[in-house]
C-alpha cells in the first residue's frame, strides 16, 4: 500500500525594523514549521545571532539556524515558542535589530 503523510504548511516571515515602531506579528499553527528571515543589513555576510524575548537562541533538535544566521527554522512549533524574536549581527551588539512577534494557535 501507499504511505501517505500530511505536512503542515510552512510559514515564512521576514522580521521588521523596530525603527518604524511597529513589530510585525506572525501567527503559526501548533505542530507546523516556521522559517523566519533576518533582513539583509549593511554588511554583505555578517554573523547573525537570534534572540527570543532577549535571550540568545541556540540550535537544537527543535530549531536550526541556517545560512550564517539569515534564517531561523522552528520545527513542530509549540505554544512555548511564542514571543518576540529578534536577529542582529554579532558585530553590532548594541543594535536591537529587526524584530517580529510570534503567536501560536492550536
Amino acid at each position: 500500500g501507499e504511505d501517505s503523510r500530511s505536512f503542515h504548511v510552512s510559514i515564512q516571515g521576514t522580521l521588521g525594523m523596530a525603527s518604524t515602531g511597529e513589530i510585525p506579528i506572525i501567527t503559526a499553527v501548533a505542530g507546523g514549521q516556521l522559517l523566519l528571515e533576518c533582513p539583509e543589513g549593511p554588511e554583505p555576510h555578517p554573523n547573525i545571532e537570534w534572540h527570543r524575548e532577549g535571550s540568545l537562541l541556540q540550535e537544537n533538535a527543535h530549531r536550526q539556524i541556517l545560512a550564517q544566521g539569515r534564517f531561523l527554522q522552528l520545527r513542530a512549533v509549540a505554544a512555548a515558542d511564542g514571543g518576540e524574536y529578534s536577529c542582529r549581527a554579532t558585530s553590532a551588539p548594541g543594535d536591537p535589530g529587526p524584530r517580529v512577534r510570534l503567536q501560536v494557535h492550536g
